[in-house]
C-alpha cells in the first residue's frame, strides 16, 4: 500500500461505519464470553472523555489474583493485534496526529483512566491486514470498551496538514486560518506548523493576548502568525541596540524596549534566532523578556544563560 493510500485510510473524514464497528466489537466481547455492550456513539474524543465510565477497579483488585479483570484488560491480552508496527513516513505522520489529540485530552484521560483508544491508535499499524482489528481501524475513530458499555468516537470531519520541508515525505498538522483538526460535534484542535496552540493564536492573535501569554512557544507562534515586523510595529516596541550573536554565526541579537502600559512591567525584549536547526531546516526567531537595565544585547543574552556579557561573547556555539 502506498503512503498516500495509507494516509487516506488513516485520515479518513467520512462518517464511521457504525454497523461494521459494532459487529466487530460484539465479536470481541463474545470471544470473552461477554454479552454485547450497549454502544454509545459520540462526536469526538473530548465527548467520549465525558461519557466513558471511569475504571472501578481498585489497587487491591488490581493486585488480586481472584478478582476478574476489566474487559479492556482482557481484550488487550486475549485479542492481541496480529501485525507488526510500521515505521514509514506515513505511519510516523499518523503517530504525530494521535499524540497531538492525546495531548489535548491528557488531563481528562489521566483522570478517567481512558487508556484504551483502539481505532485511532491502530492506524499506526498496517491497515493492509485482513483481520478484525484492521477492519475496525478502518471503520471508526477511537473507542473505549467497558464491562457493559462501549463508547465510540466518530472520525475527524476535517484535517489539515502541510509537508515538512526535507522531511522525507512526512506531514505535520497545520492550518493558518482555522482548526487543523475538526470533529462532527464541533471539537477542534488548532496547530501552527506542528505546534498545538490555543484557538486565538490562529483565529484572533492580538498584541495584548501575546503580552499576557506565559508560554514562550505559544507567544512565538502567535507572533509568527502576525509577522515579526507587524508585531514590533503594533506592540510599539522601541529599538535599543543590536549585535552579532557570537554563539550563533550569521544571526543577530536585537534588543527592544517594551511599553510599560501594555506589558505590565518595565522590561525589554531580546529577539534572538534559535541556535538549533528545526526539522524543516529553518531557525526560528523568538523573543525573551529581560530586565530593563540591559542596553547591550550580549549582556541580555548572557543573562538568559546565567552568564555575563563578556562570558557570552566567548561562547563557541549556542543551541
Amino acid at each position: 500500500m502506498s503512503a498516500r493510500a495509507w494516509l487516506d485510510h488513516a485520515f479518513c473524514t467520512a462518517p464511521a461505519d457504525r454497523p461494521v464497528a459494532e459487529e466487530i466489537i460484539t465479536r470481541f466481547y463474545r470471544h470473552l464470553d461477554r454479552p454485547p455492550p450497549v454502544f454509545v456513539w459520540v462526536g469526538s474524543p473530548a465527548a467520549a472523555a465525558r461519557m466513558v465510565p471511569p475504571p472501578t477497579r481498585s489497587l487491591a483488585d488490581t493486585l488480586s489474583l481472584t478478582k476478574p479483570w476489566p474487559v479492556e484488560n482482557l481484550l488487550a491480552s486475549a485479542m492481541p493485534r496480529p501485525w507488526q508496527r510500521m515505521s514509514t513516513p506515513a505511519h510516523r505522520t499518523a503517530r504525530s496526529v494521535v499524540d497531538m489529540i492525546r495531548g489535548e485530552l491528557r488531563t481528562v484521560i489521566d483522570r478517567l483512566g481512558l487508556h484504551w483508544a483502539g481505532g485511532l491508535d491502530d492506524v499506526v499499524w498496517d491497515l493492509r491486514q485482513q483481520n478484525p482489528w484492521a477492519t475496525l481501524a478502518r471503520s471508526c475513530g477511537w473507542w473505549w470498551p467497558r464491562d457493559h458499555v462501549c463508547v465510540l468516537a466518530e472520525r475527524m470531519s476535517a484535517i489539515h496538514t502541510e509537508p515538512i520541508p526535507d522531511g522525507d515525505g512526512q506531514l505535520r498538522l497545520h492550518s493558518a486560518d482555522g482548526p487543523a483538526i475538526e470533529y462532527p460535534d464541533g471539537w477542534t484542535v488548532h496547530v501552527w506548523h506542528g505546534t498545538r496552540v490555543p484557538s486565538w493564536v490562529i483565529e484572533e492573535p492580538t498584541v495584548d493576548r501575546i503580552a499576557a501569554e506565559t508560554n514562550v512557544e505559544v507567544r512565538r507562534c502567535a507572533i509568527e502568525k502576525i509577522g515579526w515586523a507587524a508585531f514590533i510595529d503594533q506592540a510599539g516596541l522601541r529599538f535599543v541596540s543590536c549585535a552579532a550573536d557570537p554563539g550563533n554565526p550569521g544571526a543577530e541579537l536585537r534588543l527592544y524596549d517594551l511599553p510599560y502600559e501594555r506589558w505590565g512591567a518595565s522590561t525589554r525584549l531580546l529577539l534572538a534566532v534559535n541556535g538549533s536547526v528545526e526539522r524543516d531546516g529553518t531557525r526560528r526567531r523568538y523573543g525573551l523578556r529581560v530586565p530593563p537595565w540591559f542596553d547591550d544585547p550580549l549582556d541580555a543574552a548572557g543573562w538568559t544563560y546565567g552568564l555575563s556579557g563578556a562570558q557570552y561573547a566567548h561562547l563557541q556555539r549556542r543551541t
